[in-house]
């Protein structure tokens, strides 16, 4: 990653960074259309970073780094386009990316002293503070008291910054700011289980361990103690499938890594078991440059952890290393899976995992794997997908979910479920009477047994709630799923009450062998995969019960 960083480093000085113009900015406004803007920003945080990183492990000012850090304190905005606010000024507001932003630029000035201009470092400061800071002072931003990511990412970040910088607005701003982190957290269940998918936690749950780091050693105050953090912290490990493979729920990908440094963080801080990852960690495994991602694996990675004969991890306290200006670590080269080093952190996953509040089983043996969902269709970054399953066997998911789509303007909007990724036709679940399932809170399933025995798993969804199927009286659908080699494979089973059955038939759409589609977050560690698209009609027999 360093030898990465360095040649990304050298690209940086010997070509010029993309110019964010107005034409590039309107086409969310006009189109709809993100790809554009998104593409030529998030170019420019990925030179930004790799300057900052190569300056810090090479301890060298760097005159390219001045004049980058002096571009971006020059843009219109440092808000996405498709964040900008109806309410108030769009430099009046912090969004995500904003946010992150200012705690790039903001430890990137502490981190480096005296090896960034003066003046630049003053700018840097006028510009965090008059974007992020003094905005989040003057009131409260919506997401403080959302229940998903934007609450930790934006907490976060801003947070960060305003330690990184020492600023003046820290005793009004972190009593808010630890509050939006409990808000944040009210929205995951006593399970853990992030509704948002993987990808999702480790961006939410990312950004809250890092700002806990960073308060803790700033204050004391440890907001990663307790049983509800901990539970959180090994969601990773309990849904995982293997080299990588985990259940595409919601707007994530069915394959992908992890933040190293982050992953090792939360073994050593709370002995819990975390997925192996299938590559060394690349500083282009986040499509969007998060310095928090980058260079948390840089300086988390090689922290010391030994392992326990049942293969779980044994704690091992470190000294606290969140950032410190005066005494960020010179970064040694991270680890990777098949490092000896990196096989101690991790742990093998549990054979069987039920998240109840989430309504997620997942199940592993002898190189197969299967996940069921239940839940409700108003969940973050919702799918309408209730009693979808998924099947892995052979190193890829053979019944797969196709995951996250290219974010555009109406698919967080009323376009949403016109979209494949989060439409019914498009899960492994059926039609009843030419009718899909619907959105809305109280579309949901019902939990009706969860059974796991030796050899065995049996899960039962009650689904009539999901739809709006005039004559239908009670659609259930049951698992059963005995773990074995695919060549004989088990039947998932299922089965349905209609008022009408033999009037009744149902469709249902899959994907197999999953293919993936263009979409903001891609990942690495295997070929290109193949998609097929397979249909199915069941007639019912005369009975209220049908099976297959």
């Amino acid at each position: 990653m360093t030898a990465e960083i360095r040649q990304e480093a050298v690209r940086a000085r010997a070509t010029a960074a993309p110019e964010l113009t107005f034409g590039l900015w309107r086409r969310f406004a006009d189109h709809g259309e993100r790809s554009a803007y998104e593409g030529a920003y998030f170019e420019r945080r990925r030179r930004l970073v790799a300057l900052v990183l190569a300056a810090h492990l090479d301890e060298r000012p760097d005159p390219a780094l001045d004049d980058l850090l002096w571009s971006v304190c020059d843009e219109y905005s440092w808000v996405l386009p498709a964040h900008e606010p109806d309410d108030r000024p769009v430099n009046a507001f912090v969004d995500l990316f904003a946010a992150e932003t200012a705690h790039t630029l903001a430890e990137a000035t502490a981190l480096l002293g005296g090896h960034i201009d003066a003046r630049v470092r003053a700018r840097v400061r006028d510009e965090v503070d008059r974007r992020v800071l003094r905005p989040l002072r003057a009131g409260p931003m919506w997401w403080e008291r959302a229940e998903h990511n934007w609450a930790a990412v934006c907490a976060g970040a801003s947070g960060m910054a305003a330690l990184a910088l020492d600023s003046e607005h820290l005793p009004v701003l972190l009593p808010r700011l630890v509050r939006a982190m409990e808000s944040f957290l009210s929205g995951t269940g006593p399970d853990g289980a992030c509704l948002e998918g993987p990808d999702y936690w480790a961006y939410g749950f990312g950004y809250f361990v890092y700002f806990a780091e960073a308060l803790r050693e700033r204050t004391g105050q440890d907001l990663l103690e307790g049983p509800h953090v901990r539970q959180m912290a090994a969601y990773p490990a309990r849904i995982d499938f293997g080299n990588g493979w985990r259940p595409a729920f919601a707007d994530s990908h069915g394959r992908g890594l992890y933040p190293s440094g982050l992953l090792h963080r939360l073994a050593v801080r709370l002995d819990v078991p975390i997925p192996g990852q299938p590559a060394p960690p690349s500083f282009h495994d986040d499509p969007c440059y998060r310095w928090a991602h980058l260079s948390r694996t840089l300086w988390w990675s090689n922290e010391p952890t030994r392992p326990r004969p049942d293969a779980a991890i044994e704690q091992a306290e470190p000294e606290p290393h969140t950032f410190r200006p005066d005494a960020a670590a010179h970064a040694r080269p991270v680890l990777h899976a098949s490092s000896p080093e990196a096989a101690m952190v991790r742990a093998r996953p549990e054979s069987r995992a039920y998240l109840p509040d989430a309504a997620i089983v997942v199940a592993r043996a002898g190189g197969t794997a299967f996940a069921a969902k239940g839940g409700h269709n108003d969940e973050p970054h919702n799918h309408l997908d209730l009693g979808h399953f998924i099947i892995h066997a052979g190193g890829e998911s053979v019944l797969d979910d196709l995951g996250a789509p290219q974010y555009t303007r109406d698919y967080f909007r009323e376009g949403r479920y016109e979209v494949p990724q989060a439409s019914a036709q498009w899960h492994s679940i059926p039609l009843i009477d030419g009718a899909a399932q619907q959105p809305g809170r109280d579309r949901r399933a019902e939990v009706v047994t969860h059974a796991s025995r030796p050899g065995s798993l049996t899960f039962v969804l009650d689904l009539t709630a999901a739809y709006a199927a005039p004559r239908l009286a009670r659609f259930t659908r049951t698992f059963h799923w005995r773990p074995g080699a695919l060549d004989s494979p088990t039947p998932t089973a299922w089965s349905r009450s209609c008022s009408s059955p033999a009037a009744a038939p149902w469709s249902g759409r899959g994907r197999s062998v999953g293919a993936r589609s263009r979409s903001p977050s891609p990942r690495r560690g295997g070929p290109p995969r193949r998609s097929r698209r397979c249909t199915a009609t069941t007639a019912p027999p005369r009975s209220s019960t049908a099976s297959g």
